[in-house]
């Protein structure tokens, strides 16, 4: 299977590595545009992590928001309760596994993602509230937009191993070659 992420290179930064790029992309299912598509590159080995800033998974309207969650391992997550009635958020298959309790409104839990892997969110008391959560070790992820649209970070120029991710598909690795021009393609069918 191959999915469409079509990646097109916007600018060119001087950056400590060397030349860097911002990748921008698309996803695409059978040809039409597809949000929620979780898209990293693979880290060389000993790149140093970047810092890490406040991540939020709201839950809100008994829904969490966002459903679709890429972080860098090593990434603590804050998951407040920010709806009218007590939650149980766990995960306990795949990725992370924690149970983080019954929690009252107002309340915030925090969760470390200290090893890569896809981490499938529950609550206990709302059957319908499911999320996903992606540590990666790279620095270089996005989740596309409504409109199948990501951008990953500023890419050092050279070869890396691609991935993408969507629920309910397969998931798909790729390479690309960061330079001014380059392309990379993949289409789920």
């Amino acid at each position: 299977m191959r999915a469409v992420l079509i990646v097109t290179l916007a600018s060119t930064v001087l950056s400590a590595d060397g030349p860097s790029i911002q990748v921008s992309g698309s996803a695409a299912v059978a040809g039409r545009p597809q949000a929620n598509v979780a898209v990293w590159l693979e880290a060389p080995a000993g790149r140093e992590s970047q810092a890490r800033r406040k991540i939020v998974l709201d839950q809100r309207n008994l829904q969490f928001a966002p459903r679709i969650l890429v972080v860098q391992t090593g990434t603590t997550v804050e998951l407040p309760n920010n709806d009218r009635v007590f939650h149980n958020v766990f995960s306990f298959r795949d990725g992370k596994r924690f149970d983080l309790g019954l929690y009252p409104i107002g309340s915030v839990k925090q969760v470390l993602f200290d090893k890569p892997g896809i981490s499938r969110l529950f609550c206990n008391i709302h059957p319908q509230m499911g999320a996903f959560v992606i540590a990666v070790d790279s620095p270089w992820f996005a989740v596309s937009d409504t409109s199948g649209r990501f951008t990953l970070p500023d890419v050092p120029v050279g070869t890396y191993t691609s991935h993408a991710w969507r629920a309910g598909g397969s998931p798909l690795t790729g390479s690309l070659t960061v330079e001014p021009g380059s392309r990379l393609e993949i289409e789920w069918p």
